[in-house]
């Protein structure tokens, strides 16, 4: 699939294969092997008390754009499954948009680790999510 995408063009088809972060909003604004950038634009429904958008919106936000980094690194027909994921938040999001950039950490054959870094409509970091995901072989290998 890597092999087929222009550099930097997210492909429309991407968030066919994620119907709950397309069903929340997110976006993908550039997807390639080494860097994937999704947004999520604040809204009241996906807030916790006081305005805030909730963590768990921001983490699917992160995990959705990690996740499209580390399989469009991946060889044709692998797949990926998250082994771990950890999120530290550093500030809350009242308004605006949410930007998340996802970067590979290490690409090996049996494991990805991406960097997402989560900012605020300012450019402020709100949170960053490092999550490692098992490389599962094409069938039939």
């Amino acid at each position: 699939m890597s092999d087929t995408l222009p550099q930097n063009e997210p492909p429309a088809h991407l968030l066919d294969a994620v119907p709950f972060a397309a069903h929340l909003g997110i976006a993908f604004e550039e997807a390639g092997p080494d860097r994937v950038e999704g947004t999520l634009a604040w809204s009241p429904e996906l807030c916790t008390a006081g305005g805030v958008l909730h963590g768990g919106a921001l983490m699917t936000l992160a995990d959705t754009v990690g996740a499209v980094c580390a399989f469009l690194g991946l060889p044709a027909g692998a797949a990926t499954s998250t082994v771990e994921s950890r999120t530290n938040f550093f500030r809350a999001v009242r308004a605006g948009t949410a930007r998340a950039v996802a970067r590979p950490l290490h690409v090996g054959r049996t494991l990805v680790t991406v960097q997402t870094d989560v900012f605020d409509g300012e450019g402020r970091l709100v949170g960053q999510t490092t999550q490692t995901q098992a490389v599962r072989a094409p069938r039939g290998e």
